[in-house]
């Protein structure tokens, strides 16, 4: 994990397993996480917000310093580990996914969140992402499209 991720408190952790080995999980990974910048939601709220990574750049398939809305990339360790890193007016965060190798052949995929929100308005908005459970609800959600797309494949 790089530092900038390290530095960052611990928030949360969610893990799915997908029935495929970690190279497909891995190759399913970068396709969803770089269709975080599809369709114009992405940007948008990334202005509103005021983040530092606003418009989709970089390598495709997402390597270190790759950029989606939001987020660039810090670590890209194929079938391992993907960081992505941000920060905004409210926080500064980190989205962090490890893949491991399952005996029966398939991957736990896992999405650790670390972040920091600070002063009162980071306050206010850990309550409305975290405290509503949206963050939880986004989080599986992209598990969910990864888990889908690498068994599909």
């Amino acid at each position: 994990m790089a530092d900038e991720t390290q530095r960052l408190p611990y928030v949360d952790e969610h893990a799915t397993i997908v029935a495929a080995d970690r190279e497909r999980t891995w190759d399913s990974l970068l396709r969803v996480a770089a269709g975080f910048s599809a369709g114009p939601g992405a940007p948008r709220f990334a202005r509103l917000v005021g983040c530092a990574d606003l418009e989709p750049a970089g390598p495709r398939p997402l390597a270190v310093g790759s950029v989606v809305p939001g987020f660039h990339v810090a670590v890209a360790e194929p079938g391992a580990e993907l960081a992505l890193v941000g920060s905004h007016h409210f926080s500064n965060y980190a989205l962090v996914f490890h893949l491991d190798s399952l005996d029966a052949g398939g991957t736990r995929l896992r999405a650790e969140t670390r972040a920091e929100f600070p002063h009162l308005r980071g306050a206010v908005y850990r309550a409305l992402v975290i405290g509503t459970r949206m963050h939880v609800l986004v989080t599986r959600r992209v598990l969910g499209a990864v888990k889908r797309s690498a068994e599909r494949a």
